[in-house]
C-alpha cells in the first residue's frame, strides 16, 4: 500500500519553485510514496509530469479565504486521503489553521523549522554572523525525513529536456542562432530589484559584445509597462513580462543559455528547467538558503561584506535602506554582471 503525504506551500513564487525539486527526490528515492501538493492554482505548471504527485490548487481569494474557506478545503483535501502525514513546509497563519483539523482527525504533522534565529543573527546591523544557513530545499526535505522518508539531495540543475519550442513562440521570439540571454531585473522588494535602467545597459553589453538575443522577463502591470520602455531603448530586445502564460514561460527559459535574475523567482524558474543563472544580490544574501537549487555560487554577482559592511540587512530585501542609497545594488554594474555571463557562455 502507498504512502500518501500532503504537502503545503502558498507562496511566495520562488520558494514554492524550490518545492519542485524536493519533491521530485522524495518521489525517487520512496518509490511508494504518493504526494498531494496544495498551493495556489497558477503555480500548477511547476508540479506537471512529474509522477505520482496530484497538484490541488487552493483559491485563497475565494472559495478557500478565511477560516471557513479553510474549513472547506480541509474537508476536500480529506477526500483526497488517507494520509500517512501532512508536510506542512510553509508553517503561516492558514497552514497552522490546516494542521490543527488534520491534527484533529488523527493525522500526523510535520512543519519546517525556518531557522529565524540563525537568519536575524545573519542580518541583524551590528555583530553578524556570517556564516551559511541550512539551504531551504534541505529545510523542505528535513520535514519529509522526519516523516520517516529517505531524501538525500544532489543539489544540481535539472537536466535540460530541450522539447522545441512550439509555433506560437517561435513567432514570438524567432529562430535561435545565436546565444538567448534572459534579463529579469525585477524583484517583489526594493532589496532586490536592480531596475531597468541597469538593465538597458547589460542588454546593449550583451548585444554589442556576444550579439546575443536579450529576452526581458518581469511581472504584469507596472514592471511589463517598463520593460516595454527598455525594449525600445535596446532594438531587436523582446519583453514578455505579462505577454504570456507561465508553462510558456518556463519552456523559453529552458532554451535560455544564461538567465540574469536578482534574489527572485526567475532564479529559482531557471532551476527548475537547467538554466545557469548570474544572479545579482544587494540587500539580501545567499548565506540565508535562498539561492536556486543546483546554482553555482561563483555566479552570484555582488557586493562583499567587507565592501559594505551592511550587508545584509534584509532576509526578504523588504526593509529600508538604512544608508538611504541602496549601494549594495546601485554599486554592482552592468559590466561586473556582464563578465559573469561572459565566463558562463565561454565555459
Amino acid at each position: 500500500m502507498s504512502k500518501k503525504i500532503l504537502a503545503f506551500r502558498f507562496s511566495a513564487m520562488g520558494d514554492v519553485a524550490m518545492t519542485v525539486p524536493v519533491l521530485k527526490e522524495v518521489l525517487k528515492q520512496n518509490p511508494d510514496t504518493e504526494i498531494v501538493m496544495v498551493s495556489r492554482p497558477f503555480l500548477k505548471p511547476f508540479f506537471e509530469n512529474i509522477p505520482r504527485l496530484t497538484f490541488f490548487g487552493a483559491d485563497l481569494n475565494g472559495e478557500h479565504n478565511g477560516f471557513k474557506g479553510l474549513r472547506n478545503l480541509y474537508k476536500s483535501l480529506q477526500a483526497q486521503g488517507p494520509f500517512l502525514a501532512v508536510a506542512d513546509i510553509h508553517s503561516v497563519l492558514r497552514t497552522f489553521i490546516l494542521d490543527a483539523f488534520f491534527q484533529t482527525s488523527g493525522t500526523k504533522v510535520v512543519r519546517i523549522d525556518k531557522g529565524r534565529k540563525g537568519k536575524k543573527q545573519l542580518t541583524r546591523p551590528k555583530d553578524k554572523v556570517m556564516q551559511p544557513l541550512r539551504p531551504m530545499p534541505e529545510r523542505y526535505a528535513d520535514v519529509f525525513r522526519k516523516i520517516g522518508l529517505t531524501v538525500e539531495l544532489p543539489h544540481q540543475l535539472s537536466p535540460k529536456v530541450s522539447d522545441a519550442l512550439n509555433q506560437a513562440e517561435l513567432e514570438l521570439l524567432g529562430g535561435k542562432n545565436n546565444s538567448w540571454i534572459g534579463i529579469a531585473p525585477f524583484a517583489q522588494h526594493k532589496g532586490k530589484a536592480w531596475g531597468e535602467v541597469k538593465a538597458v545597459a547589460l542588454a546593449k553589453l550583451l548585444q554589442e559584445k556576444e550579439n546575443a538575443k536579450v529576452i526581458f522577463f518581469g511581472g504584469p502591470g507596472e514592471e511589463s509597462k517598463l520593460l516595454d520602455k527598455c525594449v525600445e531603448q535596446v532594438p531587436g530586445s523582446i519583453n514578455l513580462a505579462g505577454k504570456i502564460k507561465l508553462k510558456e514561460e518556463l519552456d523559453i527559459i529552458e532554451h535560455l543559455d544564461v538567465m540574469v535574475s536578482m534574489d527572485s523567482a526567475n532564479m529559482h524558474m531557471a532551476s527548475l528547467r537547467g538554466t545557469p543563472t548570474v544572479s545579482v544580490w544587494g540587500a539580501t544574501h545567499h548565506y540565508a538558503g535562498f539561492i536556486g537549487y543546483g546554482q553555482d555560487k561563483a555566479n552570484i554577482v555582488e557586493l562583499s561584506t567587507q565592501e559594505l559592511p551592511c550587508r545584509p540587512c534584509s532576509v526578504f530585501g523588504n526593509k529600508p535602506c538604512l544608508r538611504e542609497d541602496y549601494a549594495c545594488l546601485e554599486e554592482v554594474t552592468p559590466e561586473m554582471v556582464y563578465q559573469r555571463v561572459a565566463t558562463v557562455l565561454n565555459k
